[in-house]
């Protein structure tokens, strides 16, 4: 949000603020929710780079379009760990996902 806008906003008596004041995140919680978003859109990029569809994904997978769709949203209800395999299972290294944990990291400094 540009500052004019914010100001603007705040002078009307609006509180400006991100997710994480919203919903009483820590630290470790926002992390951890960057983190997820940072390997959804891994996981999406290189589905995406291959040419899948998410159901094709899913098929060589053994999962189903939905499950697909959550895991490159970041969805609560995936772990950290499905999404991880998967992106192994899509043939990223392990250089490579230490790229999307380093840019989950850049977030958060940002």
């Amino acid at each position: 949000m540009n500052k004019t806008k914010r100001k603007r906003l705040e002078r009307r008596g609006w509180k400006v603020g991100d997710a994480s004041e919203f919903l009483g995140l820590s630290p470790a919680e926002t992390q951890y929710l960057e983190l997820k978003m940072e390997l959804g859109r891994g996981l999406r990029d290189r589905r995406q780079a291959r040419d899948l569809t998410q159901a094709d994904l899913a098929q060589r997978l053994g999962s189903s379009q939905s499950r697909i769709a959550k895991m490159e949203a970041g969805d609560p209800s995936v772990s950290i760990d499905l999404q991880i395999r998967s992106l192994l299972s899509l043939g990223a290294t392990r250089r490579e996902l230490a790229r999307v944990i380093a840019a989950s990291a850049r977030l958060k400094a940002a």
